[in-house]
């Protein structure tokens, strides 16, 4: 079950250096139910050639609404299948297939890691991209960065890019024909935001940053205020606000505060995560869970009761919802002591999205926050029991 360390130089490259050059939003942004026929002549302003990337579900849904409409405009898609991750394989056979398509323009139709290797290929061959996203499970479809995975579904490292898509089309009524489970796993994705943002950024006086944060507070108030109502109304005006938060809003706080205020903690143990549970569950499940895994960090370190109530108040809005709680919701309840340490390893990383956090988390620590993710608000002595040490080779969690 478990992945190797990769040994890939940097796991982000991410840096300062975003607070100065940002990469706020898409140049344009259509949204509405039925707008893919609308957006064809602004995609026409874009290129010719299009090459339209897709996974193998999406590539049919391109097919049937996408391509008829580009050739109505006079353009000559070509279609492609980024296989089964953005991953490096990936990536060269992309490249392979603009370059014989002669491709002046990159359109990717699907969820987050679609949107992430047609915003990497664009980024690489200098080319504009139209991102059509068909869930709300990211803010891929928004933000300048690129993650990168091994073909099993290990996250190796993230890419910045130059900028934001040229062309973002949120269309309701694809979104809607999504599993359910994807506006959930969106919902926890985005909600991170507050939680890192406000760890990572909350304290800083630079003016955008304040407006990210306090964009941040804003996201979290919408999706625990809204989020149960959507998931029971799909297609409604309060499920379309959710979509928009997920999709939009979320990608407005990376976009605003840079890298700094993009990840901490959560993300970190999500990547950390992949290499134990590959394609096993989606990104913003185990996002949703690292940020337990953080707001736990918070109380065992700091004895933050600010964080031990955020937690308990987390646990009952994904009890509502559906978000996993613990490592078995994420069908890890079996794993042993060692993939325990190995995503540890990885979350701590020197170039680790973790070490935002204003203090020093060691190995043991770490562990032990990720198999104690729902326990009672008065256990405060945590760490001694529940460390890593007194575990059985077989993590019951």
């Amino acid at each position: 079950m478990a992945n190797k360390f990769s040994t890939h130089p940097s796991l982000s490259t991410q840096t300062s250096s975003s607070l100065f050059t940002l990469t706020v939003a898409p140049a344009k942004v259509i949204r509405g139910s039925g707008v893919l026929q609308a957006a064809a002549a602004e995609i026409a302003c874009l290129g010719n050639r299009p090459l339209i990337v897709a996974g193998e579900r999406t590539l049919a849904i391109s097919q049937e609404n996408l391509q008829p409409i580009l050739e109505q405009q006079q353009l000559h898609p070509a279609q492609a299948s980024y296989g089964a991750d953005c991953c490096e394989a990936s990536l060269k056979s992309l490249h392979k297939a603009a370059k014989e398509h002669k491709a002046d323009l990159i359109i990717g139709v699907g969820g987050g890691k679609a949107l992430d290797i047609v915003k990497l290929v664009a980024h690489q061959l200098h080319l504009p991209v139209v991102t059509i996203p068909t869930s709300a499970a990211t803010c891929a479809a928004w933000s300048a960065l690129s993650n990168v995975y091994s073909e099993d579904g290990a996250f190796l490292y993230d890419v910045g890019l130059s900028g934001c898509p040229d062309l973002l089309i949120l269309d309701y009524d694809l979104i809607k024909t999504a599993p359910q489970s994807t506006l959930i796993a969106g919902i926890g994705d985005a909600i991170a935001k507050w939680y890192e943002a406000s760890v990572s950024s909350g304290h800083l006086q630079d003016t955008l940053i304040i407006a990210a944060v306090q964009q941040a507070r804003i996201l979290r108030d919408i999706l625990l205020q809204k989020s149960a109502a959507a998931l029971k109304q799909p297609g409604s005006e309060v499920w379309r606000e959710v979509v928009d938060a997920t999709v939009l809003l979320a990608g407005v706080v990376g976009g605003l505060g840079g890298a700094q205020c993009r990840t901490v903690a959560a993300h970190a143990v999500h990547n950390g995560l992949t290499h134990i549970s590959g394609h096993g569950s989606i990104h913003g499940e185990k996002v949703a869970l690292g940020i337990l895994v953080q707001l736990r960090l918070e109380e065992m370190l700091q004895n933050n009761q600010l964080a031990a109530s955020a937690r308990q108040q987390l646990l009952k809005f994904y009890a509502e919802i559906g978000l996993p709680q613990k490592l078995s919701d994420l069908g890890l309840g079996n794993i042993t002591l060692g993939e325990l340490q190995t995503a540890a390893e990885i979350a701590l990383a020197p170039n680790s999205d973790i070490h935002r956090l204003p203090f020093k988390v060691a190995l043991e620590q770490l562990m032990a926050a990720m198999v104690s993710t729902t326990a009672p608000i008065d256990s405060r002595d945590t760490i001694n029991r529940v460390s890593p040490k007194g575990m059985s080779d077989e993590v019951e969690a």
